[in-house]
């Protein structure tokens, strides 16, 4: 659908409703007012004069449709772009429309929940004016509204109302929508929040063209910080804002074909992980768990597939096919009629031509009978005179049976011919209604197993929940069971290494003692031969000032005592000791 044929049937609910006696024609005051409402929301430059040349050849009286549509076509659609809020523009024709129409006395819903809808009946409806919804985007819409809402489809209920709809028109307005959403008809035991939530997820998918939205975790690219975001997903941006309102936008991501996305293991304490890369820049995400974050990763990914190939969003293509398969059904619909009547003619023919057959035969048997009435009178008068002529009347008589005989015979002969005729139309007829119910029992099935795949689906899926969670608790004391044992290794690899290092520290310390033994024993016969000379020196030479030894700092002591290593030494003790350490924690 192009964007004239969408701004065409919100314009077409404006004039309708502007046209108060449903005349078909709206004042010029009014389209005055109507053509400058649109062209300030089209972003359209406004010419005032311009509806005035257009229909300075007109009465004075009011415009119709048709003759609006050159005005329409020629002064704003043609000169519209897309640089306006869709939006707003709906707003403003459901302003004009809603007025007149919109009854809410007895609707459940918000006049925004009722805009929402009118906008999805827009999207919905085919280019075929009056604007009405038929049966098969009705079943679509309320499908789509009761998923939405946590419900079940319950089809023998649609089935009921299709009877009754297919009673009356077999569609509906959009004010009949309104009102059959609203008054809670398709969703009973249903709150009023709930059906709003429902309508405004629906708006989104289907308006909005959100395929996905939720909260997430959001790494930074400036402070490395994660902060929660609510991410919004279209076909070609993924934005992010605050919160759900969408009031404060955060930021978005463009996407094109070259977009790809990537799982990512568990770090820095954030789990279910993936990465979305995208023109040069990285977004690091990480989701509520694993379900979402695959839901994200493939809803992404088929945005960026749609983008390649090209594609419009999945309920667009979806509308559209629909729309191919209602216009296919309904020329074999019509193929098949235009069959059936070609059948009827040429029935109606055949029956003709019998007919006429059958009144010939019936003047002959009369012309005969009058015949024989005739030749026996003549014979009882003539008896005695035409004796001799007696032989020759009976061979004309036997002559006249025989003929009469085989008028009889080909009279069978047709009559046999209508009656195969008559037959063939009814075994044509049989097999019309096969084929009739063979479709209904095949739209049956097919809803059947369509209702059997999602329930078999659900199954699955729980089988599959079940059996992740049993494998999840068997890994998870598997993964437990080799953590224990790992650790055991670890630990006694670790109390292997501490002896052994134990023991070579026992052994250093002994050969350190030993040292230390041969240093004192040293620095004893130093201090022995300085204080022997210290003497000798003062009694030989008077007052003499030794170098005195300076000042001992605080000496480095160790496990084995007052060592005497350097600063570097120990250091390199040190790192030694630390690289054995982590060799066997490892």
């Amino acid at each position: 659908m192009g964007l004239r044929e969408d701004l065409l049937k919100s314009i077409w609910h404006a004039f309708t409703a502007l046209d108060v006696d449903k005349s078909g024609k709206v004042s010029k005051s009014q389209l005055k007012v109507l053509s400058h409402n649109l062209c300030t929301v089209l972003n359209v430059p406004h010419d005032p004069v311009a509806l005035e040349e257009h229909f300075k050849d007109d009465d004075e009286g009011p415009v119709s449709n048709q003759g609006y549509m050159p005005y329409l076509n020629k002064f704003i659609l043609d000169k519209v772009q897309d640089n306006f809020n869709r939006l707003d523009f709906n707003r403003m024709c459901w302003t004009l429309c809603a007025r007149k129409n919109l009854t809410k006395n007895t609707l459940l819903i918000t006049d925004d929940d009722a805009f929402k809808i009118w906008c999805i009946f827009n999207f919905l409806t085919e280019d075929k004016y009056p604007l009405t919804l038929v049966t098969e985007e009705i079943e679509y819409l309320l499908r789509k509204l009761t998923e939405a809402m946590g419900g079940i489809w319950i089809e023998e209920r649609f089935e009921d109302y299709k009877i009754q709809l297919n009673a009356k028109q077999q569609c509906l307005s959009v004010w009949e929508l309104i009102e059959l959403i609203g008054t809670g008809h398709f969703s009973k035991g249903m709150d009023r929040q709930t059906l709003s939530m429902g309508i405004n997820e629906v708006f989104q998918e289907l308006i909005l063209d959100v395929l996905k939205q939720g909260y997430m975790m959001k790494k930074g690219h400036r402070r490395k910080n994660w902060t929660e975001r609510w991410f919004v997903l279209k076909p070609n941006v993924l934005s992010y804002f605050v919160n759900e309102n969408l009031t404060e936008k955060k930021g978005h991501v463009m996407l094109d074909g070259s977009c790809c996305v990537e799982s990512l293991p568990d770090k820095e304490g954030k789990k279910c992980l993936f990465l979305i890369k995208c023109s040069g820049k990285s977004f690091e995400i990480s989701a509520s768990d694993k379900k979402k974050k695959q839901e994200w990763i493939q809803a992404i990914q088929t945005a960026v597939n749609l983008l390649r190939q090209g594609l419009p969003a999945p309920h667009k293509e979806a509308r559209q096919k629909r729309k191919e398969l209602r216009q296919k059904l309904q020329a074999e619909q019509e193929a098949l009629e235009q069959r059936m009547k070609e059948l009827q003619t040429a029935n109606e023919s055949k029956q003709r031509e019998l007919e006429t057959m059958r009144k010939k035969l019936q003047e002959d048997a009369a012309n005969a009978a009058e015949e024989e009435r005739r030749r026996q009178q003549t014979q009882t008068e003539l008896h005695d005179r035409y004796r001799t002529d007696l032989e020759r009347e009976k061979m004309v008589r036997q002559q006249m049976e025989e003929e009469v005989a085989q008028k009889s015979s080909e009279l069978e002969q047709y009559l046999q011919r209508v009656r195969e005729l008559e037959d063939m139309y009814h075994r044509l007829e049989e097999s019309l209604e096969d084929e009739r119910q063979a479709r209904q029992d095949e739209e049956t099935v097919r809803k059947l197993q369509a209702r059997l795949l999602e329930e078999e689906a659900t199954k699955r899926a729980e089988l599959e929940n079940l059996h992740l969670q049993q494998q999840k608790a068997i890994s998870r004391t598997e993964a437990e069971k080799q953590e224990l044992e790992q650790q055991r290794i670890v630990k006694e690899q670790a109390l292997q290494a501490a002896m052994l290092q134990l023991d070579q520290l026992e052994s250093e310390r002994k050969e350190a003692l030993e040292q230390y033994e041969e240093v004192m024993k040293k620095l004893e016969n130093a201090a022995n031969k300085t204080r022997s000379w210290k003497d000798k020196v003062a009694q030989h030479e008077g007052l003499i000032r030794l170098i005195q030894p300076g000042s001992k700092g605080p000496q480095l002591i160790t496990n084995w005592g007052a060592a005497a290593f350097t600063e570097a030494e120990l250091n390199l003790r040190e790192k030694s000791w630390q690289e054995k350490k982590s060799n066997a924690t490892e």
